[in-house]
């Protein structure tokens, strides 16, 4: 299965936008103050103390960067089959007792 149409970022809990996002040298459009370093020294997206990234407007489920985001974040499609599999990774978590960020 391609895209599915039925997936909206509106009606998700953004489990994307919660991953570690790789910025790469050549992402130069990204804003610095939006990227922080790793103790391995990778250039990363920031997150917020909920673990959010910290270009997403948690209020309209949006990027608000979005036509400067990383590279990993213009190749992660809304229903494609990766963001498929990292919702049903992550709803696992609740089948397991955890709970959800706030």
């Amino acid at each position: 299965m391609g895209i599915d149409r039925s997936i909206s970022c509106q009606r998700c809990d953004a489990v994307c936008c919660r991953q570690t996002v790789l910025v790469m040298p050549e992402a130069l459009s990204v804003p610095r103050h939006m990227i922080t370093r790793t103790p391995q020294g990778l250039s990363v997206m920031a997150q917020d103390e909920d673990g959010w990234c910290v270009a997403v407007d948690p209020t309209r489920m949006n990027c608000t960067i979005y036509p400067q985001r990383p590279g990993v974040c213009r190749a992660f499609q809304m229903g494609s089959r990766d963001c498929r599999d990292v919702r049903e990774a992550y709803s696992h978590l609740y089948d397991e007792g955890e709970q959800p960020p706030e």
